[in-house]
């Protein structure tokens, strides 16, 4: 078997940023970019002011009370065209530019209009005050986004602010999903005892969304080799493709034999707990993850394989994985000869940071302490007993 450090290594083989593509500022939210992005003008473009007021010579208000003669306006967007002399005031508003020979602004709290005479009666302003340079916020050419981000709403007011209209971001990558079994029946059917609501699909496919790829649902196979086969041809043009059960070997394991000879097996069964029934391979020319059928496996191994796999595939620049440490709550026996993978609730306490609480029941059939969990606490093999108040490593499921 391989470890799991063995394996994520071995998926990510041969795996290339696919190619770029321009997205509409509108629909890239949660895209990644393809190339850095400069911008394609000064921001602010001009000197403008910060406040409502008078734009003046700071001069002329070194000695108060001042009265200014008001010799024009120059609201944001309007600029005022002649020049401020002597003795003159120019009514300004936020984002309007300063006039010629203006040095500084006086907030109009401070002044008393009284006809085209204002008279600044307090807050001596000294040269530059409440005044927004031109460049102050970036310059024309700046490099602010770069190559591997994954745009947030912050990243898409910015890049609007640098007149990009759309942004060059790497073509998502299209995962194929298969669920498997004869107990499978879709949510909101009238399920028989021995069937099961077919829930992990919905689970892996918010995932990949998550992640960045988009979905192509292949529905539910029968545990049929005809039927699985047949199912896994309409795969074609997806960049990867996933099934979920039928990678064990029970009589009813079948996914290996239905896809042969097109898929080509890299490795199978993984040194992990819950998961270790996964198989991962190339199935006609596009990487192929066989994800165990129990739904907690199955969502714990596309974390740690399928997850960096879209990471790679689109050129991603953060980390795949937030992970942490905490104090236990409670203590854990000698873990076996597989790295464990314990749901766990996170607690904070404000005298000793975060503990975490392992949930009693670790069976890989159970999706509500998945749900509940915050992190899951990593063991590698063959752990010895911790006690609580020990620190353990955590892999954060957000």
């Amino acid at each position: 078997m391989h470890s799991v450090a063995e394996a994520q290594a071995k998926v990510l083989e041969g795996l290339k940023v696919l190619g770029s593509e321009q997205v509409s500022l509108s629909a890239a939210l949660g895209r990644t970019l393809s190339a850095d992005v400069a911008a394609n003008r000064t921001q602010p473009p001009s000197d403008v002011s910060a406040m409502d007021g008078y734009a003046v010579r700071a001069q002329d208000v070194a000695s108060l009370p001042a009265a200014l003669k008001v010799v024009g306006s120059a609201p944001a967007g309007a600029p005022y065209a002649g020049a401020v002399g002597k003795g003159e005031a120019v009514r300004i508003f936020t984002g309007g530019v300063i006039p010629k020979g203006a040095t500084t602004i006086v907030i109009q709290e401070n002044t008393k209009r009284d006809g085209d005479t204002v008279h600044v009666v307090d807050g001596a302003a000294p040269s530059g005050r409440h005044i927004r340079r031109a460049g102050i916020d970036f310059k024309k050419g700046d490099k602010l986004l770069k190559a591997g981000r994954r745009l947030t709403a912050r990243d898409l007011a910015l890049a609007a602010a640098m007149n990009h209209p759309s942004l060059p971001c790497t073509r998502q990558p299209r995962v194929a999903i298969l669920a498997t079994g004869d107990e499978l029946v879709p949510p909101g059917k009238e399920a028989g005892p021995a069937q099961i609501i077919a829930s992990t699909g919905f689970g892996l496919a918010a995932h990949v969304l998550e992640w960045g790829g988009t979905v192509r649902d292949l529905g539910i196979a029968r545990d049929t080799v005809e039927d699985i086969r047949f199912k896994a041809l309409t795969s074609d043009g997806a960049d990867l493709f996933v099934t979920l059960g039928g990678a064990s070997v029970g009589d009813h394991d079948l996914v290996q034999k239905a896809l042969a000879p097109e898929l080509k097996v890299a490795f199978w069964k993984i040194a992990m707990r819950p998961g270790k029934p996964l198989v991962f391979g190339r199935y006609q020319t596009i990487p192929f993850l066989g994800l165990p059928g129990n739904p907690v496996s199955a969502m714990v191994c596309a974390l740690l394989y399928l997850k960096p796999m879209i990471f790679r595939m689109l050129g991603a620049n953060e980390p795949v994985w937030r992970t942490g440490r905490a104090r236990l709550a409670t203590a854990l026996g000698p873990n076996e000869d597989r790295q464990d993978y314990v749901r766990c609730h996170i607690r904070n306490d404000p005298d000793d940071g975060d503990q975490a609480e392992p949930f009693p029941v670790q069976d890989s059939s159970l999706l509500k302490p998945l749900a509940q969990a915050e992190a899951l606490i990593v063991r590698p093999p063959r752990d010895p007993a911790k006690a609580a108040g020990d620190v353990v490593s955590l892999l954060h499921l957000d």
